[in-house]
Order: C-alpha cells, then structure tokens, then sequence
C-alpha cells in the first residue's frame, strides 16, 4: 500500500513559492464560500511518526483564516475523557457548521498506538474500525466533509531523522519527543496502519496518502488536494437526499390492524393513595441508596424520558431526583435547538451531557426528537430520520460499553386524559405556562405521533438498551414504576 508514497517526490523552492501565492488566495475563498454556505469541514491528519505532522497543521494555519480553523490535538487522555464513552473527547470537538476543525491524529492514533502496545487485540480493532466507519458515514451524510491524509515516511528516512533528533535535540526541536520513543515500531505501525487505512477508505471519507519525504511536496499536495475537494464540494448540485413516504411497513386500512405497541398498555391501571406512598417512600430510598453505591463504584446512569404532552414526565422526573443527592445528579431539559445546537449534528448536544463516571444524568425528552416530532412536523427530511434510527442505537451502545446504566421511559397516556389534562392546565393559573398553542396541534397529530412512536419502540428497544412503556393515566402509579424500574436496572447493574 504505502509503496507509491516512498517514490522520492520533491518540489524546489521556486516552484513552491509560486504555487503557494494562488493556493493561498484559493484556500480563502474556498473558506469563506464553505462559512456562508453552512458546511462544516473535518482535516484529519495523522501518520507515520517523524513525517512533519504538526509542521502540516502549522502550514494549515498560516495558509487559512486562523479565525475559522480549530486544531484539536488527541494527546494524552484527561481524567475528564477516561470518566466517559472513548468517542465523547471527539464528539465535544466537532466542527460547526461552516467552520474547519484540524484533527491532529484524530480517531487513528489511539486505536494504531492500542494495537502496537498490546492494549488491544484483533477483535477490538475490528469493532473500532467497524465504528468510524459509521462514524464518518454519519457525518458525511449530516453534510461534513471529511478528508483524512495519511502522511508517509520510508523506514530509513525515519530513522535519519530520529538519529538527527538523538544526536541533537535542541536542533530538531520540531520532532516530537514520543516519535523517538516510537522509532523501535516502524514495522508494526505500518503493518496496522495499511490494515486501518484499508477498512477505513470508504467512498464517503476516502483516504489521502501523502509522501512526507519532502516537506515542500508534502504541505503543498495537502493544500491543493483540500482546495480541490472544498471547490468540488461547494460546486456540487445539493443532494437529494428524499423519500416520498416512510420506509416503515404500511399498516392496512382495518382498523383491527392498525394495532401499535401502545394499544397494549393498559391505561385504565391505578394505584390507590395509601399503597402509592409506601411504594414511593420504598424505592426512592433504595434510588437513593444505589445512587450513591453507583457513585462509590464510579458507575454512570443516564434516564431518558419522552412520553405524550402532558403525560407527568415532569412529576415523573422529580419524583425520581428527590430521591438522589442534589451531588450526583443533572436534569437536561431538551427543547428546539439553540443555533449552536443546529449548527452541529443532532447527536452532538447530547454527547456533551453524557455523565461522567458515578453521575447521573436524566434527559426530559432526548436524542428520540429525530424520530418523533423532527419526523412528524418535517423539520427532519424522511431520509434524515430514517438513517437516525441505526445511529441512536449505536450512540447508546457506545454508551453502554462504558458502563453507563442506560433506563429509557415512554409516558403513555390516551387521547381523553390528554384532554383532561389540558384542559386543567388552562383552568390553574400556575400550570397554564405548561399549555401551549403547538400542544394543541401536536394533538391534532395523534395519529401520526402514534406510529412514529410505534416504530421508534420497534427499532431501538435493544437488549442493551429496552424501552420501559409506562402507563400513565394515573399519575401515582406512573411515578411508581419509573422510580422501581430505575432503581431495578441499577441495582442489576451493581450486583452484576
């Protein structure tokens, strides 16, 4: 693989210096073309040690508007990232929409340095490079463009300069101290590397291999390869990235078909006062316990609540926090996106509130919008929220490999409570904030937020992650099983 970038490529100085004045002026209009038009761009540069990694990124800089560019170096791990899912340090950090993030080493560098220190096997590898593959689909298909440039360097020109480095080091300060330490892994770092670089070339975010030898060659094919693909980028027709209908099956017409899970909640359930309050007084005292054994064990939660309008997720919610110390835990309230939010991809306000470990973190409505009111009011397009399905489920596995306790609720009442209710809320001076004019229309979508119900339930009720469907109708017996199932799941957790 790596043979066609150790063919001794060089550019002289007079040809770079002329080559870098219309590069130059190209790359600013290019990065202003893709700041007006909304497209975020992702420069992932890493490769073989001692091949001028961080002289490239210096180069980027220099070449661009410095005020549009954000350089994330993936260094050493903080305590901050090592208390959260791996990919969560590269999540925070993605770029906005019409901005460049450089990504010194990326996602690469740790799983290539895990594999050569042993800290990794075969399957390992295999499942992270599974994951950015459909990391970098994700994005692509969100509207990023990535470009990733392997940068290369033959074995012997690597060691020259790593002698260079030893002899002297005070002259070749722009050498890492760690591409020395690594000098002794050519051999597997290449062999790995061809075996990532291989997997990972995809149609979506395909791979630059890039001769580093000559530092001239190097930073001007970088420069013209990104002002080529940004050009190409910005000149291309907008996708058509739209479906007609739903992907989902088409229930048939009789009404005896047209059943959804939620046809088999039994909302005419009820718990009486007196057993109401010794059930909640028990197990808000067991959440309290286990919250805090969660704690001492270093063990994330995380509750997700979507439900009707008007179906107590709030009640519900504060129910289960009086019971947990004001210290362990966070309420992350999820409305329409601010334009920061919109900026980024869906997923990327939530991944900054995963907890970190022995913290918990509960979500009033979440993630689940794409396929619920996003779907339905159309502020998603159909092709949008169809992809959104397979992504949430690998959002929340990542999740869940780290260890976090993961409890999903859907508060489920029927259409004649809901009307109940709202009309109680018009009727109380202190509850009419909660009603609103887009309440009543999102009622007159009842249907509609049936199916997509139905079908979120169908497609991401995992074994690692299930949905608890929680009949609603009587408020204290909803606050009961939220609170019970809560406390069942993290205590299995725990004990397990």
């Amino acid at each position: 693989m790596f043979e066609t970038a150790e063919l001794g490529r060089k550019v002289d100085k007079d040809t770079f210096a002329a080559a870098v004045q219309d590069l130059r002026l190209g790359l600013l209009e290019a990065q202003r073309r893709a700041r007006e038009a909304g497209v975020p761009v992702i420069v992932l540069i890493t490769g073989v040690s001692g091949a001028g990694k961080g002289q490239v990124v210096n180069r980027l800089l220099e070449w661009l508007d410095s005020r549009g560019v954000q350089v994330q170096a993936y260094w050493d791990e903080t305590d901050e990232e090592l208390q959260r899912p791996r990919w969560w340090r590269y999540w925070r950090t993605l770029p906005a929409a019409g901005s460049i993030g450089v990504l010194f080493g990326g996602w690469y560098t740790p799983i290539l340095l895990d594999q050569i220190a042993g800290r990794a096997d075969a399957l390992a590898l295999a499942a992270e490079i599974t994951r950015i593959v459909d990391t970098e689909r994700m994005l692509v298909r969100a509207g990023v463009l990535v470009l990733k440039f392997w940068c290369h360097l033959p074995e012997k020109e690597q060691g020259k300069r790593i002698k260079k480095r030893r002899k002297d080091p005070e002259s070749h300060w722009r050498m890492a101290p760690e591409t020395v330490r690594y000098a002794d892994h050519y051999k597997d770092f290449v062999r790995v590397g061809a075996q990532v670089l291989r997997e990972t070339d995809t149609g979506d975010a395909p791979w630059y291999l890039i001769e580093a030898t000559d530092h001239r060659y190097r930073d001007l094919t970088i420069g013209q390869t990104l002002l080529k693909a940004l050009q190409a980028r910005l000149d291309a027709p907008p996708a058509n990235e739209t479906l007609s209908t739903s992907h989902a099956p088409v229930l048939p017409d009789a009404p005896s078909a047209r059943i959804t899970v939620l046809d088999h909640v039994d909302t005419d359930q009820a718990l009486a006062r007196k057993e109401y309050h010794k059930e909640i007084d028990h197990w808000q005292a067991e959440v309290n316990r286990l919250t805090w054994k969660a704690f001492r064990a270093r063990r994330p939660c995380a509750a997700v609540f979507e439900g009707w309008d008007a179906a107590g997720k709030g009640g519900a919610i504060r129910r289960l926090t009086q019971s947990m110390d004001a210290r362990l835990y966070t309420v992350v309230p999820s409305g329409a996106p601010t334009d920061e939010e919109a900026a980024h991809h869906y997923l990327w306000r939530f991944w900054r509130h995963i907890p970190r470990d022995g913290y918990c973190t509960v979500f009033d409505r979440s993630w689940y919008g794409r396929v619920l009111v996003e779907r339905v009011e159309n502020f998603a397009a159909p092709i949008e929220w169809a992809r959104a399905y397979h992504e949430i489920n690998d959002f929340e596995s990542q999740l869940v490999e780290h260890g976090i306790v993961l409890t999903k609720f859907w508060l489920h009442i029927d259409k004649d409570e809901q009307l109940h209710r709202f009309r109680q809320r018009e009727q109380t001076p202190y509850k009419q904030h909660k009603i609103t004019p887009d309440d009543w229309r999102n009622r007159d979508r009842w249907d509609d937020y049936r199916a997509a119900v139905n079908e979120m339930v169908v497609r991401t009720s995992t074994e690692y992650a299930p949905w608890e469907i929680v009949p609603a109708n009587d408020k204290r017996l909803a606050r009961v099983v939220v609170i019970r199932a809560f406390a069942k799941c993290l205590k299995a957790a725990l004990d397990g």
